[in-house]
């Protein structure tokens, strides 16, 4: 049995003048363990199939499982990390990443250990009693993954996480997310625009075509990649520009493609 399982998913957002489809026919396969990214033109739905997966969005068709149970059924096996951090500035850090649990009813002794330990592991000492205006974006978003991974959530959903940030900060902040979740064995989602990012950080990427989105291609990234932290990936740059002028190419041609 597939870990994630989607299966035939259709989207279309209606409105009293105007039927507009965004996802057509979308049917894909996710091991656990797995690390895949959602690439694609603008507007070719990535964060509407995102939204699915996580429950947050009901599709027009099809049906999407998380170990063989519809995914509206599993929402505390999910985990959700945005471009932005949404911490609550009035709250400390303590108070913000252990904010799922408390929702969860889940908070005590053992989680609140926990979730502190998850922040020396981020590199965030003694930043508990902190408010999140004292840190920087970078700290920020490391506090927002521990805030995620908090729940213990089966699969992350992760939405141009790193887009936010300066250039230095988001090649760190990659290598910190690969090298968490694959120590916990996470199976992650990333919807990204940068290719680089994409085969850097993913075992496969899912290229999808412009609206109404369909699955255009699959890449399998090369083991010798795989297997690097994404900053040592992104350096060996025989295999890693071959795929990226690979996938460069077959997103330009999608990107120029007239629409009926």
């Amino acid at each position: 049995m597939d870990f994630l399982r989607i299966s035939n998913v259709h989207h279309t957002y209606f409105t009293k003048k105007s039927a507009v489809t965004a996802l057509y026919d979308i049917s894909i396969e996710v091991e656990e363990g797995e690390f895949v990214s959602l690439l694609g033109p603008s507007g070719c739905g990535k964060t509407t199939l995102l939204s699915i997966i996580a429950g947050l969005l009901q599709p027009t068709e099809g049906t999407v499982k998380l170990e063989g149970k519809p995914v509206s059924a599993a929402e505390n096996d999910i985990g959700y990390m945005l471009q932005q951090d949404y911490l609550f500035p009035w709250k400390t850090i303590e108070q913000n990443i252990q904010l799922g649990l408390k929702l969860n009813k889940r908070l005590n002794e053992e989680t609140k250990q926990y979730t502190l330990n998850l922040l020396k592991k981020m590199g965030l000492q003694n930043v508990e009693h902190q408010y999140p205006k004292q840190l920087s974006g970078g700290m920020r978003q490391r506090a927002a993954l521990v805030r995620t991974l908090s729940t213990e959530p089966k699969l992350l959903m992760l939405d141009e996480p790193f887009s936010a940030l300066d250039y230095q900060t988001k090649l760190n902040l990659e290598d910190l997310v690969f090298e968490t979740l694959k120590q916990f064995r996470k199976t992650a989602i990333l919807v990204t625009h940068d290719i680089g990012e994409a085969i850097a950080m993913s075992d496969r990427i899912f290229l999808l075509s412009a609206r109404p989105g369909k699955l255009y291609k699959t890449f399998l990234v090369p083991e010798e990649l795989r297997k690097l932290p994404p900053f040592q990936a992104r350096n060996n740059h025989k295999v890693f520009q071959e795929l990226f002028q690979m996938i460069w190419k077959e997103l330009k041609s999608l990107e120029t493609e007239t629409v009926p």
